[in-house]
């Protein structure tokens, strides 16, 4: 068989991140790169050509994801004409929904790798990368109000404990109506005053 073209090797490798991104957070990080290139519709040989090992596509992935946040929070801002608070609401309002309760595979990273990369070993680029990541979305999740700093003040961090907390427990409980219940309480909690 022919050598595969530089364009083609860069569409292999994004098709494995974009596969990679879905299957870590419905799975975890743990699935085999036997069954994640058989998703992607590659052979297990030619995840090697693209990345040294399941440990650096960890890492690009990770970094990937946060990369995705901050585009859609950017185009939630822009949405919403700069308006800060409303981008936060409609976010609040779709994170703490049925649809991204149910549809992990497309949801928040911050809340489908947090075990994984806990369980990781620190000094990892991943960890590194999720603490950036977690950061920067708890700052865009602070109030206008709130002093600058990391994670934008506590008030960006408390909601984001809330959303990501929120969403571990309704999918841990769903099929039964604490899941549902769960939701409302977080989504009531953070808008109820702003």
């Amino acid at each position: 068989m022919g050598r595969v073209s530089q364009a083609q090797a860069e569409e292999n490798r994004r098709r494995v991140v974009d596969t990679a991104s879905r299957l870590f957070r419905e799975q975890g990080t743990h699935v085999s790169v036997a069954d994640l290139m058989k998703a992607a519709g590659l052979t297990h040989g030619a995840f090697y050509k693209q990345f040294a090992s399941k440990e650096a596509l960890v890492d690009e992935v990770t970094a990937h994801v946060f990369d995705e946040i901050a585009r859609r929070n950017a185009a939630g801002l822009e949405r919403h004409d700069g308006q800060r608070g409303a981008a936060q609401r409609a976010l609040i309002d779709a994170y703490l929904s049925v649809e991204h309760r149910d549809n992990a595979a497309d949801g928040c990273p911050v809340a489908a790798l947090a075990i994984d990369i806990a369980r990781g070993p620190e000094g990892r680029e991943a960890r590194r990368t999720y603490a950036e990541g977690v950061a920067d979305f708890a700052a865009f999740l602070a109030p206008a109000e709130a002093v600058a700093g990391v994670g934008g003040g506590g008030g960006g961090l408390a909601r984001l404990c809330t959303l990501v907390g929120a969403l571990v427990l309704s999918r841990a409980t769903q099929g039964s109506p604490l899941s549902e219940e769960i939701l409302a309480a977080a989504h009531a909690a953070l808008t109820e005053a702003g």
